[in-house]
């Protein structure tokens, strides 16, 4: 599983001219599943994030969690995320999971965001998305 993670200012999504998701501050999250991978997987991987400390405090130091500053979610299946370009210039993805796993274990990661008292919007898995972004720093974590 590989997730990258942008602290945004606003982010939005939007399929075929309408808006499927929006939020403003908070994190815009790319996710790709990997064969391998589990719910176990995804449960920790909500938990990390939830707790994850990269919004300033009061003193300008990364120090608080995105629960802290009462931030959103705006979670993006990506499965380009498992993209191999060792071999050659064209990508091989292989190292993804099949759409239907795929499929799952993202709505099972939003779901574990959730439970932990996240509000998260999403993309449409599987569609052609453009993503708007304003980046806040930029900081930026791949997990």
């Amino acid at each position: 599983m590989k997730t990258v993670i942008q602290r945004v200012n606003r982010a939005s999504v939007t399929v075929e001219g309408e808006v499927k998701g929006s939020i403003g501050k908070g994190f815009l999250i790319l996710f790709g599943a990997e064969p391998a991978d589990t719910d176990e997987d995804c449960s920790k991987l909500a938990e990390k994030i939830s707790k994850l400390r990269i919004f300033e405090d009061e003193n300008g130091k990364t120090n608080l969690s995105i629960k802290d500053v009462g931030g959103d979610i705006l979670s993006v299946s990506q499965f380009t995320l498992l993209a191999d370009c060792s071999h050659g210039n064209r990508p091989s993805f292989i190292g993804a999971a099949k759409p239907d796993e795929a499929n799952r274990l993202y709505e099972k990661f939003n779901s574990e965001l959730r439970a932990r008292g996240l509000r998260v919007e999403t993309g449409v898995f599987g569609a052609h998305m453009v993503v708007d972004l304003e980046n806040d720093g930029p900081f930026t974590i791949v997990l």
